[in-house]
């Protein structure tokens, strides 16, 4: 198993470490309210995925 001789430092670590970055989600927009939504998912407003709702949302406020 290899070992290092020497120590890494700090900043050659986080040199290594530059391109691991997050990138924003997706964000889609709901045919049937216009509101922003991820691909793929239900819509957290309105509940319609795939023109028909499949799950109730509760708007009690």
């Amino acid at each position: 198993m290899a070992v290092p001789k020497q120590k890494s430092s700090k900043a050659r670590g986080r040199k290594r470490r530059t391109h691991y970055k997050t990138s924003a989600p997706t964000v889609s927009v709901c045919p049937e309210c216009q509101e922003p939504k991820l691909p793929h998912t239900a819509c957290p407003e309105c509940g319609a995925y795939k023109d028909r709702n499949v799950s109730p949302v509760d708007n009690e406020e």
